[in-house]
């Protein structure tokens, strides 16, 4: 089938290698001092090393509207449908709508994702199988809306430093009471788009399973799911919970990926999340 739309979404997005995320991305940058890098510009290895010895705090700067732009600009297919990060976390959704203004032309629907990383990584798999089976751009909504529905993200991090830095802290601290020693188990508020607490635990083993167990307490027990695992500086945490997860739930899909450096800022080297939604995907069944 011909598409009659493509995607492209913004460097929100942690794309997992066997779904269909391969898109142009507007890139978010990492900034240390006065020296910044673009999304694609610098390795994870190399930022775990920056973090390590480079006295300068981080902080993360959103696509400009010229990135959204060239990135619609990439595509090949008629109109275009931008997936963009949580305009609860982010500020990308309003230069995707500033982009509009210098693409003269082209047709540009913007959807926010109201989630980030694989979440976001699920609903661009969603609008990308309705362009490639020829569906049409409404029907890739349809989906995506669907997805962001039944899909859930909880990830845990090894210290709460790196969000108290970059201000993302808000309803995590005030749940955790300001107590920085406990691990946070975090999601992203469906209503608000949003981080939030629903979770925590003494040791950062114990988040990892506290996040397993919150996939059984949303689901059931037994509900087959489908998961995509992100980790930060240590892949074998991403084992670990998937391992707890399967010993509550059949797993039908799974795959990996390292959480890009402009979201691993934020969270600190070491984390770990899981994005889940039951049995099959809603065009499936």
């Amino acid at each position: 089938m011909t598409p009659t739309f493509s995607i492209i979404t913004d460097g929100g997005i942690d794309a997992f290698p066997s779904l269909l995320n391969d898109v142009p991305v507007a890139p978010f940058s990492v900034n240390f001092g006065s020296q910044t890098y673009k999304l694609g510009q610098i390795s994870r290895a190399e930022l775990y090393r920056q973090l390590e010895t480079n006295p300068e705090h981080p902080t993360s700067s959103q696509p400009t509207p010229q990135d959204w732009a060239e990135a619609a600009r990439a595509t090949a297919v008629g109109d275009v449908l931008g997936v963009t990060i949580s305009a609860g976390l982010s500020g990308s959704h309003n230069a995707a709508e500033q982009a509009r203004s210098v693409l003269d032309g082209v047709n540009v629907t913007l959807h926010d994702s109201r989630t980030l990383s694989g979440a976001q990584a699920f609903q661009v798999h969603a609008a990308a199988t309705a362009a490639a089976r020829g569906e049409s751009l409404e029907t890739a909504l349809t989906w995506m809306r669907a997805v962001h529905e039944e899909t859930e993200i909880y990830f845990t991090i090894e210290t709460l430093e790196y969000l108290r830095r970059g201000g993302r802290i808000g309803r995590v601290t005030a749940t955790l009471g300001g107590l920085l020693n406990l691990k946070p188990v975090i999601t992203v508020d469906k209503a608000t788009g949003a981080y939030t607490n629903v979770g925590r635990a003494r040791t950062y083993k114990g988040a990892i399973e506290a996040v397993a167990q919150q996939l059984t307490t949303r689901y059931g027990e037994g509900t087959p799911l489908r998961l995509g695992l992100m980790y930060g500086s240590v892949r074998e945490d991403a084992d670990a919970l998937l391992e707890h997860v399967r010993q509550r739930h059949p797993v039908v899909w799974h795959d990996f990926v390292g959480v890009n450096p402009v979201l691993n800022i934020h969270t600190g080297p070491r984390a770990v999340g899981v994005v889940a939604a039951p049995g099959n995907w809603p065009w499936e069944r």
